[in-house]
């Protein structure tokens, strides 16, 4: 093997070091700038959808298909990324990804009709999809464990931070330039991307051969991208605007989801998405926190803006404005956060971080029409503040648990999880705020008021979800230093 292909050398206590001649800061630093760039992208669309119906001649339910088509793509792909990642060279991965991502963008700012700009966008995913797995098991490959947290806070600003000024950044281009220029800024950035990672992206990894089970595939499209439609046409649903039944992919997904799980644990050390994982508690738990985190943050990065423009009359520029401070408080924080993490461990940090976000959610649920834009930066601010002191730590015990021959597909299941646990927080949040503000309105009471209702219950359920988020904290751990090779062997086989 090449010298270029040289793994990581594991020790016996789980310490790694980076191959001779790979730099790991500029390395991390490029996949982290491009890991920005895709995921931002994640969020960028909602608040030009107004636009782009006008253009096109579409309704919001067909419009809609930006956003779902683009979750659908990453809920088939983040899974297969897994065993692409321990199947093909690092580098090969990473120009995949960018070049898709880069395609995808150049396909949407020149569309001439809504079915390009959605296939566009379902090319964007494709990169997108790969970027984050690509970045996290990269860093658990080059960072020894004491460093990990540092690293994972990089991570977290990219998870955390991307999303929440997605509708920042749209918001101040559509306030002055069209739609296509989201797309347009971000084509020299991605083409410089991929022009640098080609150039000098060396492999961390160690490739295997290992066969692709297309059953595996088949299944985990069934059942991811059912789970990830259903949760996104429940909002819909709730509003008379789906041409099916909610239930009908859910049911899909749900069957398709425990004969995947069924066949990935037949297949032990051959399966697509080694599931393997969750035998190690300290990874169980710290994933179901992320997953009811990623429900907090997504439900609200769609509720906000809703009442925001809806409720209070607010513009898609001020809307923007108004959830920046909280996107760049987490961006602040993670590092900070990721350094406290290396000295404490987890549990300093989830526990008060899991109260914080509980205590900002359920201060949400005093929103009404004559709530002030200050109260609402407030409340937004504290509960990034609590997301920024969960977001890092979990990522890090949660991976930092799992034995070497595991990094690439825990990192994988990680995403997904995210993805579907996005997808559910919308929906959850949508739904009920979609079924009160019709039952007011039904009742008599004003659309504005009737939508601050609407508000209030949804985010009084978010207050309940991180309420038993603050129980599940009390229980998150430390990763315990890994002995690689021989966990694997020994235990997992």
């Amino acid at each position: 093997m090449s010298t270029e292909s040289t793994t990581s050398t594991p020790t016996g206590t789980g310490e790694v070091s980076a191959p001779a001649g790979v730099r790991t800061g500029p390395l991390i630093a490029l996949l982290t700038g491009a890991a920005f760039v895709v995921i931002l992208n994640e969020t960028i669309m909602g608040v030009a959808l107004p636009d782009l119906m006008l253009e096109f001649s579409v309704p919001a339910t067909t419009a809609q298909w930006l956003t779902t088509a683009f979750l659908l793509t990453m809920a088939i792909v983040i899974p297969i990324s897994g065993w692409l990642l321990t199947r093909l060279p690092l580098r090969t991965v990473f120009v995949v990804a960018m070049g898709s991502f880069t395609l995808g963008t150049l396909i949407c700012a020149l569309a001439p009709v809504f079915g390009v700009l959605v296939a566009g966008r379902v090319v964007q995913a494709v990169g997108t999809a790969l970027m984050m797995p690509l970045l996290m098991t990269t860093i658990l490959n080059v960072v020894s464990p004491h460093k990990r947290g540092q690293m994972m806070g990089v991570v977290s600003i990219v998870i955390s931070v991307a999303p929440a000024v997605g509708p920042t950044i749209s918001g101040v281009v559509l306030d002055q330039l069209t739609w296509r220029w989201m797309f347009w800024l971000v084509m020299p950035i991605a083409v410089l991307a991929l022009a640098v990672g080609a150039a000098l992206v060396r492999n961390v990894t160690d490739p295997k051969a290992s066969p692709l089970d297309v059953v595996s595939v088949v299944l985990s499209a069934l059942a991811f991208g059912g789970l990830i439609y259903g949760l996104s046409s429940i909002g819909e649903s709730a509003a008379g605007h789906t041409p099916v039944a909610p239930w009908i992919p859910l049911v899909m997904g749900a069957l398709a989801l425990a004969a995947f799980v069924q066949r990935q644990l037949s297949l032990k050390t051959r399966a697509l998405l080694d599931l393997r994982a969750f035998a190690t508690p300290t990874f169980s738990i710290a994933v179901l926190l992320v997953a009811v985190s990623m429900m907090a943050l997504f439900g609200t990065l769609i509720l906000l803006p809703i009442y925001l423009q809806t409720a209070l009359g607010l513009s898609t520029l001020a809307t923007g404005l108004i959830l920046l401070p909280g996107g760049l408080v987490m961006g602040l924080l993670a590092p900070v956060v990721g350094l406290l993490f290396d000295r404490y461990g987890p549990r300093p940090l989830v526990a008060p971080g899991a109260l914080v976000a509980c205590v900002a959610l359920w201060g949400m649920t005093t929103f009404d029409i004559g709530t002030g834009r200050g109260s609402v930066i407030a409340a937004h601010v504290v509960l990034s503040v609590g997301l920024a002191l969960m977001f890092t730590p979990l990522l890090t015990s949660a991976l930092g648990s799992l034995p070497h021959a595991l990094y690439s597909h825990g990192s994988a299941i990680v995403g997904t999880v995210q993805q579907v646990a996005g997808a559910a927080g919308t929906a959850l949040f949508v739904t009920v705020m979609t079924r009160t503000s019709t039952a007011a309105l039904d009742d008599g009471v004003d659309p504005l008021t009737s939508v601050a209702d609407g508000v209030h219950a949804a985010l009084m359920w978010g207050g309940i979800i991180s309420a038993a988020a603050v129980l599940l904290a009390l229980f998150v751990r430390r990763p315990k230093p890994v002995v690689v090779d021989q966990v694997v062997e020994q235990d997992l086989v």
